[in-house]
């Protein structure tokens, strides 16, 4: 058993998306080394590939990844002394398929969701408790692009609120195109920005990552396998710098999860396929490539930055490993793993009372 009180969530893919999990699973975390202990399954749902927190409140979200997507939503209660509790709030609709994305404005008003299969964004309001309502808007994306399987059609991948309560960005695989919204606060409705950033043809943005500094930008291409760096001044449209391949190896690279460290030195990017984390330093226009490590599995799908640890998802080898980074060179070292079944999400810390952890 690992001492301490800081709690990750893990989503999974459940049977109705193919995989194995039964829904959200919690893990004590040592804060110290790193290690991780499973707690079991928290929230029995059907497959919650991606949650968030409220950002002031107990409470976790997660979209369900279905035809007929919903959002949930759980308060965080501390059960006893070895087991984290979650307490099912509801689901709401959120109008479309495959929701994949979701996040909670900064002032936690509002909760945004992307859904992947229909391509559109909803939003939903939050009461004093950060309780969901029903969705107030649902902006539909249109378009497509060169790529006949991947981008029939619009497929929202990610949302994206600007930190200090600027515009939302929508990341669009589908239409190769990140939208640009203002929140109408009082209907909560979304307004169209514009210019909107629109992709090299077939890059097929998955996510975004923002730098501390405000103003650079990196993009995940998911099917050309790149790096796409942007930069803009306060409130302008995101500018390309240049590009860089996503991963030295040979064989399938196909981009997930991209993420800049709090410092802003180091910049990380799951590489699915050929099952590796690279790391790029930030000290040029365009992120310097330094090398990458390979995860243990093929299908790191996502990961998290935490304190001085990474932690992967790698959903098809059905495990979440713990990785140490280099303060200085900021490179990824393998310190173990646990069994999770179908892993797509890891979120954390949540530190629980110090009395249930007695």
């Amino acid at each position: 058993m690992v001492d301490g009180g800081e709690i990750l969530y893990v989503g999974c893919y459940t049977a109705e998306a193919g995989g194995r999990g039964e829904g959200i699973v919690a893990v004590r975390r040592d804060p110290v080394t790193g290690a991780l202990d499973p707690l079991g399954t928290v929230a029995p749902t059907e497959s919650p590939s991606f949650l968030v927190r409220h950002p002031s409140l107990p409470v976790l979200y997660g979209v369900n990844e279905l035809a007929e997507g919903t959002v949930s939503a759980w308060a965080i209660d501390a059960e006893g002394p070895t087991q984290p509790g979650l307490r099912p709030l509801g689901s709401w609709s959120t109008g479309g398929d495959s929701p994949c994305h979701l996040a909670v404005a900064p002032d936690g008003g509002y909760l945004f969701v992307a859904n992947y299969g229909s391509g559109s964004v909803s939003v939903h309001p939050l009461d004093s408790a950060g309780v969901p309502g029903e969705r107030t808007d649902l902006r539909v994306h249109d378009g497509h692009g060169p790529d006949p399987e991947r981008q029939e059609r619009a497929h929202a991948h990610m949302v994206s609120p600007d930190p200090v309560g600027g515009e939302l960005l929508a990341v669009d695989l589908g239409t190769d195109t990140v939208y640009r919204y203002d929140l109408d606060g009082s209907r909560g409705r979304l307004l169209p920005r514009e210019p909107m950033t629109r992709t090299r043809p077939g890059t097929g943005p998955r996510h975004l990552a923002r730098h501390p500094d405000g103003h650079r930008f990196y993009l995940a291409g998911e099917l050309d396998a790149t790096v796409v760096a942007y930069s803009r001044e306060t409130g302008g449209p995101l500018r390309e710098r240049g590009r860089v391949a996503a991963s030295a190896r040979h064989g399938l690279v196909q981009p997930s999860e991209i993420a800049v460290r709090p410092d802003g030195r180091f910049l990380y990017l799951g590489n699915r396929g050929v099952g590796t984390i690279s790391v790029f330093a930030l000290d040029a226009e365009v992120p310097r490539y330094v090398t990458e490590v390979a995860t243990g599995g093929t299908w790191p799908r996502h990961f998290a930055l935490i304190g001085a640890h990474l932690y992967v998802a790698d959903e098809r080898s059905n495990v979440v490993s713990v990785f140490v980074v280099d303060p200085t060179a900021g490179v990824p070292e393998p310190a173990g793993s646990v069994a999770v079944p179908s892993p797509t999400c890891v979120l954390g810390p949540v530190a629980l009372p110090v009395e249930a952890i007695r």
